[in-house]
């Protein structure tokens, strides 16, 4: 009987952390055109004159800060149990394959192997709970953009987003536990950035993003693909599972680059202002990552770690992500075996 079969996609990592691999992973994930949505000479000037040849070593070094001799990135070594562990759980009526965004393995190498296993139908889920262009827009595209010159074509579905999905919300909330967040001055919620003008582009009525006080607080129909919003939904429930007060957490974005406009608050721009009241011990989540990576290992709890001490603070702890949790595999099955909402 054919299988089902169900591709997990995340962002991607270097194959190794030398210099030239981290050059290449960034080159092709800065080079895709939902990632930096700007004219495509300007953006080649800016990747390959400028952000590659400087940034490449810097963060070459860092990635080598976190590679494991045995593991290697704590990211592909997560993705590759969450797919073993997803299989397990769902038997031999499915095919789970796993794919990275940019390098390996790629979309285009485990679409084959479904393509070969005689899969009836793909399921795509991006291992992204909140909804971006840059992230799972450009994995959907991608997917569509092999797949249409497929002859035979079978059943595809897509997972939009899964940012208030009740397991992993209860994976989240669980792991937070471990930490005793009642002994933490204040919860962060840590979320990936994003260029806010890639927030308007999603704003279908032109109405809404940036427009409206408050706009990204409350999720509504006229925010619903919003990541920003999403974002704030997500940590909403969180902080709801460990009966936080809306005094007691904060929703921030971390990881911007260059000059233009991001998602705000800035997560370094709450560090300080909570170190200047007095806000000694910290917890923080980061959500946007269903896997521990360099944005949690290391510049959550070395690069703001550091940043608190300086400014007063004594400890940041990080909240690890979801990583092998047994609730989150529950809910990569539901994800499989169910639909988006």
């Amino acid at each position: 009987m054919s299988k089902q079969g169900i591709l997990l996609v995340n962002l991607g990592t270097p194959d190794s952390p030398s210099n030239a691999n981290v050059r290449k992973y960034l080159d092709e994930f800065l080079m895709d055109e939902r990632v930096i949505d700007i004219n495509p000479v300007s953006r080649a000037l800016l990747v390959k004159g400028i952000i590659v040849p400087f940034r490449g070593p810097k963060s070459a070094k860092l990635y080598r800060e976190i590679w494991s001799d045995t593991t290697g990135s704590p990211l592909m070594h997560y993705s590759l149990l969450q797919r073993d562990l997803l299989q397990q759980r769902l038997g031999d009526d499915y095919h789970v394959e796993l794919a990275m965004r940019y390098q390996s393995p790629s979309i285009e190498s485990a679409l084959s192997k479904l393509k070969d296993a005689q899969v009836k139908s793909i399921k795509v889920i991006p291992m992204f709970p909140h909804y971006a262009s840059a992230s799972t827009g450009s994995v959907l595209e991608k997917v569509m953009e092999l797949v249409r010159k497929w002859q035979t074509i079978p059943n595809i579905s897509f997972i939009n987003s899964f940012h208030d999905n009740e397991l992993m919300i209860e994976a989240f909330a669980e792991n937070g536990r471990k930490h005793k967040p009642e002994t933490y001055d204040h919860v962060l919620f840590s979320f990936h950035g994003l260029p806010q003008r890639q927030l308007v582009k999603s704003d279908h009525s032109q109405k809404h993003c940036l427009k409206v006080e408050n706009c990204c607080s409350t999720l509504t129909e006229n925010n619903k693909f919003c990541y920003s919003a999403q974002c704030h939904d997500t940590a909403r429930l969180i902080a709801k599972k460990l009966g936080l007060t809306e005094d007691k957490y904060s929703v921030c974005f971390q990881s911007r680059l260059g000059k233009d406009p991001w998602v705000q608050p800035y997560t370094s721009v709450v560090i300080e202002e909570l170190a200047e009241k007095g806000v000694k011990r910290l917890l923080v989540f980061c959500p946007a990552f269903v896997a521990d990576c360099l944005e949690t290992v290391y510049e959550v709890t070395v690069e703001y770690g550091d940043e608190f001490k300086k400014l007063g603070g004594e400890h940041v702890q990080l909240v690890e992500s979801l990583n092998d949790h047994p609730l989150w595999i529950d809910a990569l099955v539901e994800l499989s075996k169910g639909g988006a909402d």
